[in-house]
C-alpha cells in the first residue's frame, strides 16, 4: 500500500511539473517567472497545511498525553518546514526578474520567514537532549504558538499599508481558466505529496519508538 501511494505520488508530481513547463500559459510581463507561481503557491498552501496538523495533533496530545499524537506533529512539523523551505527558495528565484533582487523586507516575506525560524527552534528543542515526554509537552506548546503567524501571513497583504509591501494581491477565483486549472491541479498534487510525506514519515517515528 505505501509502495503504491508513493508511486502514484511521484507519477502525479511528474505529470505536474510536465504541465507546468510545457503547457501552462506565459504571462506577458513575467514569461517563465510566472511558473514559479504554480509551484511557490502549492508548496505555502501544503507547509501552512502540515502546521495546522501540528497544532492540531499538538492540541490533541496536550489533551490526551498520546505519543502517537506527538509523533504526528512531528512528522507534519518535518515535512511542513521542508515545504516552506521551497517556499523560501522559489520566491527569490521569482522575485529576481521581477523586482529586481531576490528579497525585500516586506510583511508577507518577513512573516513567512519567521514562520520558518520558529520551527528551526521546534527541531532544536527535539535535539537538546529533553526527556521524550517534557519535549513532546514544550514543543506541543511551541507548535500551537507557532500556527498563529499563519493568518498573520494569509492578511498582510492587506493589513500593512500598500506602499510598504511589493507581494501581488492575487484573486485566482479572477484568473482565466487556462491558469486557474493548472494551478488547482498543482496544488492539489502538492497537497497529496504532504499528506504522503506525513504519513510516511509518521509511519517511521512510530515504528522507532517501538524500538524504544
Amino acid at each position: 500500500m505505501n509502495l503504491a501511494l508513493f508511486i502514484i505520488t511521484i507519477f502525479l508530481f511528474f505529470i505536474n511539473l510536465i504541465a507546468i513547463i510545457f503547457f501552462t500559459p506565459m504571462v506577458p510581463d513575467q514569461e517563465w517567472a510566472q511558473k514559479i507561481f504554480y509551484l511557490h503557491v502549492p508548496a505555502a498552501w501544503s507547509g501552512f497545511l502540515a502546521y495546522f496538523f501540528v497544532m492540531i495533533s499538538s492540541i490533541l496530545y496536550l489533551l490526551k498525553r498520546d505519543l502517537k499524537y506527538d509523533r504526528l506533529a512531528l512528522a507534519s512539523a518535518e515535512v511542513g518546514t521542508l515545504f516552506i523551505a521551497l517556499v523560501l527558495i522559489t520566491g527569490p528565484i521569482w522575485a529576481t526578474p521581477i523586482w529586481g533582487k531576490p528579497w525585500v523586507w516586506e510583511p508577507r516575506l518577513i512573516t513567512t520567514l519567521l514562520l520558518f525560524i520558529l520551527y528551526v527552534g521546534y527541531f532544536i528543542l527535539r535535539n537538546i537532549g529533553l526527556y521524550r515526554q517534557r519535549a513532546a509537552l514544550i514543543c506541543s506548546i511551541l507548535g500551537i504558538i507557532a500556527f498563529i503567524d499563519i493568518p498573520i501571513i494569509f492578511t498582510s497583504v492587506t493589513f500593512w499599508a500598500e506602499e510598504i509591501q511589493l507581494h501581488p494581491q492575487v484573486e485566482m477565483n479572477k484568473q482565466p481558466s487556462g491558469i486557474l486549472n493548472y494551478f488547482l491541479f498543482s496544488l492539489f498534487v502538492f497537497t497529496f505529496l504532504m499528506v504522503t510525506m506525513v504519513n510516511l514519515k509518521n509511519k517511521i517515528l512510530t515504528l522507532k519508538d517501538s524500538k524504544l
